[in-house]
């Protein structure tokens, strides 16, 4: 009697995922794993033929009968990610993007503390990178504060006190 019973949807499935190109030998192994303990191969049995730990089998089989043939693909480390969070600090950025004003990512950072977003300057930057905002640094410049007026008059008087140019024909050297 088998340990495990495979349907001929998962069947199909699986042969699909072992004989795709971009597929790994961890998930060609693991579905041999499968195919294996539904032939009636015990976990200790499919380890020894296949040289893997006992455990590793039983785990990849029990993952197997709880998730079906995606649970062979090896998943990423970590948690998973929080679309509903990332979704509402996007939506905060826009409406904030969306005012006439400059900002910096320290002062995005601080309006959307006061939304109970808590990120820091890093972290709004990346988030303003994956949606493709684009910014530059700021210009350090004084011109719109300037009169224009006193502005012409100093580039006058700094005309006059230019130095003249060298005529050509007069040499720098006696002789």
């Amino acid at each position: 009697m088998a340990l495990l019973k495979v349907t001929e949807q998962e069947r199909r499935r699986l042969w699909e995922i072992a004989r795709a190109a971009d597929a790994g030998w961890r998930e060609r192994e693991r579905v041999d794993m499968v195919l294996l303990a539904d032939e009636g191969w015990s976990a200790p049995r499919i380890a020894r033929h296949l040289g893997r730990c006992a455990a590793t089998v039983r785990r990849v089989l029990r993952s197997f009968v709880q998730d079906g043939p995606e649970a062979l693909f090896a998943r990423l480390a970590g948690r998973k990610p929080d679309r509903a969070h990332r979704q509402r600090v996007e939506a905060s950025l826009h409406a904030l993007l969306s005012q006439p004003r400059s900002w910096t990512a320290g002062q995005l950072a601080s309006a959307l503390e006061g939304e109970g977003l808590h990120l820091g300057p890093r972290q709004v930057r990346r988030y303003l990178g994956s949606m493709g905002a684009g910014w530059r640094r700021t210009r350090l410049t004084l011109t719109h504060k300037q009169d224009a007026q006193a502005v012409a008059q100093a580039r006058q008087a700094l005309f006059r006190l230019k130095k003249s140019p060298r005529s050509e024909d007069k040499s720098l050297l006696p002789g």
